[in-house]
């Protein structure tokens, strides 16, 4: 008797939650489904030298910037250390914030806010110079 009102249960509790789950609205996710590739710069040559994964990288700047995505990332020499840098947009938020991480020891070396004049500059090609 007990393992049929079991099972009536288990059954009611079952069909229940499956017409609730067919009516119920859609919540909708924070991130975007369709979210664009960030744009990526890292030199084969460099990638050899380093020690930690681009993958771990991101995810330790991620780690920095909560609810962030990466808009762009590279991998550099800077003032002599190899480091992966990331440019982080954060929704509602102007500019980005950067993270430069450590391609040796994976720590973070650096995070500061660009605003988006800074940005274009920085994206922009260097200008020649007038003799």
């Amino acid at each position: 008797m007990k393992r049929t009102l079991i099972i009536a249960f288990t059954a009611a509790a079952l069909t229940a939650a499956a017409s609730f789950g067919a009516t119920a609205p859609q919540a909708k996710t924070a991130t975007p489904q369709t979210q664009a590739a960030p744009r990526s710069d890292i030199p084969a040559d460099l990638a050899k030298q380093a020690k930690i994964t681009l993958e771990a990288a991101r995810a330790t700047a991620l780690a920095k910037v909560p609810g962030g995505t990466v808009k762009s990332e590279e991998l550099e020499r800077e003032h002599g250390k190899l480091i992966y840098s990331f440019d982080i947009q954060v929704p509602g938020k102007s500019g980005v914030e950067e993270v430069n991480v450590s391609a040796i020891t994976g720590k973070v070396l650096a995070k500061k806010h660009e605003s988006a004049r800074t940005e274009k500059k920085e994206e922009a090609p260097p200008k020649p110079h007038k003799p």
